[in-house]
């Protein structure tokens, strides 16, 4: 799905979601090659050489990150209420839905202290900047199943582009998409406590 209509799809779905119109949801796309500036300080300075790359500047936190066919991105549209309404514990739950798919695939996904993401072997798997907008998230968590060489174009979240990798560098074979999209949505299932429809 191109980025342009993902982000209409998001933002509209967040206006529904507030309004009680929908329950949550959770969209699951991959995007072609697409840099996205989130709103960190000087984050427009990490995108390196974009050639022909559309650069969207965004809402969502964070730095520069790229997005293309060789990942899975993640737009939960969730409603945060109640103990939910702590935007922290939303990013390590979101970090836990990556790390709980990873381990299904085989892969020791994990935390690294002070940075949001999950990390494999000292190197980055998935990157997560979200925003909120009434209670409710939107943008999501990226994760990198093929190697890409357009993260070459930024510096990914401030840092050197060397430090990404992706679930088929880890495991040194192809991956079919499909058996990750179910293993990450059964793992939003069970960390999120939904059912898939």
């Amino acid at each position: 799905m191109p980025y342009d209509r993902a982000l209409v799809r998001m933002r509209q779905a967040v206006a529904e979601r507030a309004a009680d119109r929908i329950d949550d949801m959770l969209l699951l796309v991959r995007h072609p090659p697409v840099i996205t500036v989130g709103r960190k300080r000087g984050a427009a300075e990490s995108v390196l050489t974009p050639r022909d790359v559309p650069v969207v500047a965004v809402e969502r936190g964070g730095d520069a990150t790229y997005h293309g066919p060789g990942q899975l991105v993640a737009y939960p549209i969730f409603r945060l209420e109640g103990a939910d309404r702590d935007l922290h514990r939303f990013l390590r739950r979101l970090e836990e839905t990556v790390i709980e798919a990873l381990e299904q695939l085989g892969v020791p996904g994990e935390r690294s202290h002070g940075r949001t993401g999950v990390w494999v072997g000292g190197r980055k798997i998935a990157s997560i900047g979200v925003a909120i907008r009434s209670w409710v998230s939107y943008h999501g968590v990226s994760l990198d199943v093929a190697p890409d060489p357009g993260f070459a174009a930024i510096r990914p979240c401030g840092m050197d582009s060397q430090v990404m990798t992706s679930l088929e560098e880890v495991l040194g074979r192809p991956v079919d998409f499909a058996l990750v999209r179910q293993a990450w949505l059964d793992a939003f299932c069970r960390v999120f406590g939904f059912e898939q429809a």
